[in-house]
Parts: C-alpha cells; structure tokens; sequence
C-alpha cells in the first residue's frame, strides 16, 4: 500500500498517540496523521523536537496536536499510570497509537555488549511498549475503529550478527504484537507492525556513518502505509507483519 492516496479527511476526529514523535518517522508520521485530520499527542524524550513538530502542524492548519515529553529510558511503572490518566482525562478515548519510539546505541557482539546498554534499549524498545499498550487499552477499546502500530525491523524478524538488544527488542515487540492480535481479535482494535526497511533516520546516521545517506529514502515515502494501516481502510488487516519493500 505504499501508493495508497489516502482522502484528506482519513483521520478526522482521530486522537492518535505517537511515540518518538520528535524526528525521523515519528515525526512524519505525526504530521501526516495530523494533516489528514487526526489529533496528535506527541510522545519524546527532547521537548524542543516536540515543539517544532507542533509549531509544524500548527502551520499547516491542522488540528493542535498536543505535546506530552517522557523519557522511555527511565520511566516507572507510575510514570505510565499517569499517561493513562492524562489522555483520558483529556481525550477520553484513543483511536490509535503508533509505537515509533527507538534506540540503538551501537552494534556490537552479545560477549562485550554493555549490560546497563542493553538495558537501556530493552526499557525503551520492549517495555515501554507494552506498559504503554497496556495503559491506554482502555481508551483504545471506547473508540468505534482502533489501530495499533508497532514500526519493527529486519532484524526482529530474522536476527543477524551484532544487533544485540536492538534485534532481540524488536523480536519482543513483534512477539507482543502478535500476542495483542490474538487477544484483542474480537474487538475493535487492529494491531500490526511494519518493517520500514532502510530509512533516512538519525538512529541509521549513527549505525552506518560511511553510508551515503542521500542514497537512503525519506520517512516522508513510508507515509501512504502507515496512513493506510492508522486509517479505516486498512480495515480487516490484524496481526500481520508488513514490509514497505513489499507493498505494492
């Protein structure tokens, strides 16, 4: 669905959590949703990110997103509680949310990788996810047509050497998204992930420094897909692992 043409008012009415919402696919992401008639909470770590995402949307006319800074790292059990408690207080309800929010500090091989650093990505790559998820169940299941996301990799679905925590995150994500399917089947809310394949992110900067990044497509290009699987149109569509490189 990569040349999906998604009608302007996909999204209208739509409250939709996005996290790593400051840069890269996050960051378009939230802007497409918001630009296709959806509100927007915008979920990081870097409050100054979130604010040129929301000065952005602001400038296109769409609805005002809001702006909720967390940092996943070193986030508590209460620290999600109170997410919860906040988007109902002033949503209500969610319509969907896009798990984007990602680290990679280095590859490395498992015997030398760093103890705290795997940690660190497991806490924001895996558990964070699933605390999220589980908080915001209950706003998901009040709205009429609910989408949950999870932006995956490669590598969470056939690992390779030196990924480390990275790959096995992202197997546990994609582990929790098909445990999420099975049990929320008979609901209202679709739950999918997508391998984005390479991509212009600062997370690819950092892994391959000798890389002509010019050479690598924008987050802007996955955006028909991931507007096709947040909307209605990708109703019917649960539990399944999409691939852009596959997508016609």
């Amino acid at each position: 669905m990569k040349n999906y043409q998604a009608p302007s008012n996909l999204l209208q009415d739509r409250v939709i959590l996005v996290t790593g919402a400051g840069s890269g696919i996050g960051r378009a992401a939230s802007i497409a949703f918001a630009t296709h008639g959806a509100t927007v909470v915008l979920l990081s770590k870097t409050l100054p990110n979130l604010e040129n995402v929301y000065d952005e949307i602001e400038s296109l006319g769409a609805p005002t997103p809001a702006i909720y800074p967390m940092h996943l790292e070193g986030a508590t059990t209460h620290d999600y509680e109170e997410l919860g408690e906040k988007l109902e207080e002033s949503f209500g309800r969610l319509d969907g949310i896009l798990h984007n929010a990602a680290i990679n500090p280095y590859l490395s091989r498992v015997k030398d990788y760093d103890p705290q650093d795997w940690m660190k990505v497991m806490q924001v790559n895996a558990n964070a996810p699933f605390f999220i998820t589980q908080v915001c169940l209950p706003l998901l299941l009040k709205s009429e047509d609910a989408s949950l996301i999870f932006t995956s990799d490669s590598v969470g679905r056939r690992a390779q050497a030196y990924w480390g925590a990275y790959a096995a995150s992202k197997f546990a994500q994609e582990g929790l998204m098909q445990t999420l399917a099975e049990e929320l089947e008979h609901t209202n809310i679709r739950v999918n992930s997508i391998d984005p394949g390479p991509t212009r992110t600062n997370m690819r900067k950092t892994i391959y420094p000798g890389e002509d990044i010019n050479r690598v497509k924008l987050p802007e290009a996955l955006m028909p897909l991931y507007l096709w699987l947040m909307g209605p149109d990708s109703h019917g569509t649960h539990g399944q692992a999409l691939t852009y490189e596959e997508q016609a």
